[in-house]
């Protein structure tokens, strides 16, 4: 019944998100709010909350592309990818067009992740400070000040730092003035 109804009686504590299921709640709390990452990448060593994460990530590893278009000989890793294949390529599927910019996706969630940066709707909110977020990913990033793990070190100086863009940023300075220049 309550796939029929609008009610989602079960909210988040932690950004006032609601759900229909008890499940669907657990399982937002475990990826969205907690660190905790339980399942390990055999290829890397990368952690991951959930199972299923790290099983589309091994793809980054194997080369895997299950997704293959009916139309033409092209296979894609990720089903997004070959949704906008079929768009681009073979005219098939709509487009998800922004009524405000005309901005135009493929995929539902990227269209209404942009639709929420139009209406100012930020729905994550961090536990630390009263600053709120449009996605899950940017309160993650942002969680990241007031942290104090710095698990990312340059493979030259070892200066640590808290994310993997600042490091990768770091790390081509830090290569030239060692004496390392790309060839």
């Amino acid at each position: 019944m309550k796939s029929h109804t609008e009610d989602k009686p079960y909210k988040c504590s932690l950004c006032n998100k609601s759900f229909k299921h008890l499940g669907n709640l657990q399982s937002h709390k475990r990826c969205v709010h907690s660190n905790r990452r339980p399942y390990q990448c055999r290829y890397c060593g990368k952690m991951f909350k959930t199972n299923h994460g790290v099983r589309l990530h091994v793809r980054v590893h194997t080369g895997a592309k299950p997704y293959s278009c009916r139309h033409c000989s092209d296979r894609f890793a990720w089903p997004n990818l070959l949704k906008r294949h079929l768009l681009e390529s073979h005219n098939e599927g709509t487009w998800l067009s922004c009524n405000i910019c005309q901005k135009k996706f493929s995929v539902s969630d990227h269209f209404k992740e942009h639709v929420r940066r139009h209406e100012g709707v930020k729905p994550y909110v961090c536990s630390e400070c009263p600053k709120r977020f449009c996605t899950a990913f940017e309160l993650k990033r942002h969680q990241l000040v007031h942290s104090d793990n710095k698990g990312f070190a340059c493979g030259f100086c070892n200066k640590s730092f808290k994310c993997k863009m600042y490091v990768l940023r770091h790390f081509k300075g830090c290569s030239s003035v060692m004496g390392f220049v790309d060839i």
